[in-house]
């Protein structure tokens, strides 16, 4: 019996259609979050080149392990999180349509997403530079498809 009164209601009143572009109707976009990461990525790729063992003592030696090993997990955690917020942009925002505006936005996503790994993996910092720049490119695509030219602007 309710079911059928439940029924008789949302025949009688059906939700509106809505379309998405993503996974959810949100519209909420912005590659300065990969940027971030990838900034985060190169300054701890800086730190960690500079770093040095303070003295041979075992307590010098335990500070360097430590502060080490906490600036690459720093490291790497932020290149998977550069790489996830790009994947999201190329997956989600980008569209058939923008192809034929930006030819090159596969490879340059795949080149990009391609760094953060080559980051997590190594401590090189023209590779995290390099980073940066694919960043960049993705910056300027993507605010020139929503009709902006937004600068760009590094919180470092």
């Amino acid at each position: 019996m309710i079911q059928k009164a439940l029924f008789a209601i949302v025949n009688r009143f059906p939700a509106k259609s809505v379309e998405a572009h993503c996974d959810g109707p949100c519209g909420v976009y912005d590659p300065s979050s990969a940027r971030v990461a990838a900034e985060a990525v190169l300054s701890m790729t800086k730190k960690l080149i500079a770093l040095s063992p303070e003295g041979g003592d075992q307590n010098s030696i335990a500070a360097y392990n430590n502060t080490f090993s906490r600036f690459v997990a720093i490291k790497e955690d932020q290149a998977q999180e550069a790489k996830k917020e790009l994947l999201i942009l190329w997956t989600d925002y980008f569209k058939p349509e923008h192809l034929s505006a930006y030819p090159d936005l596969h490879e340059t996503f795949w080149k990009a997403a391609k760094l953060c790994s080559a980051c997590k993996v190594n401590i090189d910092q023209p590779k995290a530079e390099e980073l940066m720049q694919a960043i960049e490119k993705i910056h300027y695509m993507f605010w020139k498809s929503k009709g902006r030219s937004d600068n760009w602007i590094t919180a470092s």
